[in-house]
């Protein structure tokens, strides 16, 4: 048997490791551990603890951050796997087979920048990702696909009844709205969702931070305010960590810079990206500087997408992808080859394989 710790920097980074969990004990070789930093806070930690808990993952744990680090390291796992560099070089032993699963591919250049040595795995899921890292000088790459999209081909994990239990019509169209925390479209958005048609559904997914750091929790506020005053609007809780049940009894995604346009492509349905952001003052004033946390030449390559920049024609553009769903099709299904690989719900199984050829 190995041992594998799944160290998870946030709580958001379990989606990403649920599949290669799920495919290592369909292999039952594997003991599964997972640790989140005790910095965290302990709401988020209650939830991490909750969820593996509930999956039957053993916890590593302790009463501060010192001690889990050390805990980790006198373990000596025989692999690890991050969802960014993280404390890997404090906590991998010498043997250990360090694998990094990158936490997003979206629209941010931190992509390209958290790498460290002593990563001995970097699971990438595109060719045109791989191209641009080999480039750079890193010779640890596979190409794999994208983990976190495995359960959207996959039959299992089924989600009929799912609008009925959280309280929409599953006769009517579902719209979801999974905006990033940072650049986001949130505030520049909120007018208009408030007078969303009561022909749709709506579900709001926010990312982990809106929920949890100080900065950002006046974005799950507004959105609790809109929870509570209309019928068709569901917004996921900060346990239900996991967008891909929300996508797939979504008709349309809403988004902005997120990683979840990516995501949503092996569905083949329409995807509204929004442009309009509310930015930090020294960001409008260093431009500069923002424009360095984004790859705008990812950024400006997306065609499969309908982009709006006035929030004003947000409704309007609903109606016209509900109308004609196929619209953007051929871009769609050409973009799950550029960004994500292969359409096949493997990703996982591919990773594992590799990993068992360096044990």
């Amino acid at each position: 048997m190995f041992t594998v710790l799944f160290e998870s920097h946030h709580l958001y980074y379990l989606p990403n490791f649920f599949p290669i969990i799920k495919e290592m004990i369909n292999r039952a070789e594997y003991d599964i551990f997972a640790s989140i930093p005790h910095s965290m806070p302990n709401e988020e930690i209650d939830i991490f603890n909750r969820i593996c808990n509930d999956n039957n993952i053993e916890i590593i744990s302790s009463n501060n951050e010192e001690d889990r680090i050390q805990t980790i390291r006198n373990k000596k796992f025989d692999i690890i796997i991050v969802g960014n560099v993280g404390k890997i070089e404090k906590i991998a032993a010498e043997n250990t087979l360090t694998v990094m699963v990158y936490h997003g591919i979206g629209l941010k250049q931190t992509y390209y920048n958290d790498i460290v040595k002593r990563i001995d795995i970097r699971a990438v899921e595109s060719k045109e990702r791989f191209d641009i890292l080999s480039s750079q000088g890193y010779n640890n790459l596979i190409i794999n696909g994208y983990t976190k999209c495995d359960p959207l081909i996959s039959p299992e994990g089924n989600t009929e009844g799912l609008l009925t239990n959280i309280g929409l019509d599953q006769n009517k169209k579902t719209i979801l709205y999974a905006p990033t925390f940072y650049p986001s479209s949130i505030e520049k958005i909120y007018p208009e969702l408030q007078h969303f048609s009561n022909e749709f559904n709506l579900i709001i997914k926010l990312h982990n931070f809106s929920w949890f750091q100080k900065r950002y929790k006046y974005q799950s506020e507004m959105m609790m305010d809109l929870d509570n005053n209309m019928s068709n609007v569901y917004l996921a809780k900060p346990s239900e960590i996991d967008v891909i049940p929300f996508m797939k009894v979504s008709n349309l995604l809403i988004s902005d810079i997120s990683s979840t346009i990516f995501e949503f492509l092996p569905l083949d349905r329409p995807i509204i990206m929004a442009e309009c952001f509310s930015i930090r003052m020294k960001h409008r004033i260093f431009k500069k500087r923002f424009k360095r946390k984004l790859d705008l030449e990812r950024y400006d390559s997306i065609e499969f997408v309908n982009r709006f920049n006035d929030p004003s024609q947000l409704n309007g553009l609903i109606y016209h992808c509900i109308e004609y769903p196929n619209e953007l099709s051929n871009l769609r299904i050409e973009a799950i080859e550029k960004y994500l690989y292969k359409n096949d719900g493997k990703a996982s199984i591919r990773l594992i394989d590799e990993i068992e050829s360096k044990l």
